[in-house]
């Protein structure tokens, strides 16, 4: 009895250019992500931090921190449900194709939008204030522009396919092959007809991913739970009566 034939994808048939797009760097950006990240905790740990420019100037900053913290915050979970979630279970829980589709698109592009407005707001804050402007090293630049492509790229490709095309269904390229990384099995086959600005934005996400352990992005894998269960710090009133020096002649104060 004949062993039925496997489809097996080769170097040959992709292409190198793809086998090095598709497999070899997900996996260096995801152990560099990975590693680059305990690499920072144990050697770096006093610098796993957002050198906070709160105290440089507030106003720019509760407009646009809200909207990009909670706009990425939904992004993000918008990417884990389209990438990691298969259609099959989708399905399975009474979504149809259709309304996953639109609730897609539009609460993508809403949080793409507040996402890249607070984005624009943050530069613009560091660009036109003196003391913030000082503390932003070329690092912080470059993590900067980084994830302003990323941002772009995935806003402009949901709105050119989704919204001005036809309509385009990553769940059934794009996403098996994100799966199929974490299967150990990847499959850039599955990329080779994505629309050009898809393949762009993922390039650009995982090099942003492998940048990530070494810019203040850090600081969104850390949550302060060492505060539930930190002792009060005790605050006192200074005592004018206590010290060493006599007090200075003249009018004493009276409590009204």
């Amino acid at each position: 009895m004949t062993a039925p034939a496997h489809h097996v994808t080769s170097a040959v048939d992709v292409g190198t250019g793809s086998i090095l797009l598709w497999v070899v760097l997900p996996y260096v950006a995801l152990a560099v992500f990975v590693l680059g990240h305990v690499w920072r905790y144990r050697y770096d740990k006093f610098g796993w931090t957002t050198r906070s420019s709160q105290l440089y100037e507030r106003r720019l900053l509760r407009i646009g921190s809200p909207l990009f913290h909670f706009g990425i915050l939904v992004v993000l979970l918008g990417h884990v449900g389209g990438l990691v979630i298969p259609r099959s279970w989708t399905e399975a829980a009474g979504i149809s194709e259709h309304s996953y589709h639109v609730g897609a698109v539009v609460l993508g592009t809403i949080a793409g939008v507040a996402t890249l407005g607070g984005l624009a707001v943050l530069v613009y804050r560091r660009r036109t204030v003196g003391p913030v402007f000082s503390a932003t090293t070329r690092n912080d630049k470059a993590m900067y522009v980084s994830l302003t492509l990323t941002i772009v790229l995935g806003l402009s490709a949901t709105l050119v396919a989704n919204v001005i095309g036809g309509g385009y269904d990553y769940r059934e390229t794009i996403s098996p092959w994100f799966r199929s990384i974490f299967c150990l099995r990847p499959d850039p086959d599955l990329m080779t007809g994505a629309p050009a600005l898809f393949k762009l934005h993922a390039i650009s996400a995982m090099l942003l991913f492998a940048a990530w352990p070494f810019t203040r992005l850090v600081h969104m894998l850390t949550a302060p739970l060492g505060y539930l269960t930190r002792p009060y710090i005790v605050y006192r009133s200074r005592d004018v009566r206590l010290g060493t020096r006599a007090p200075r002649r003249g009018w004493e104060r009276t409590r009204s």
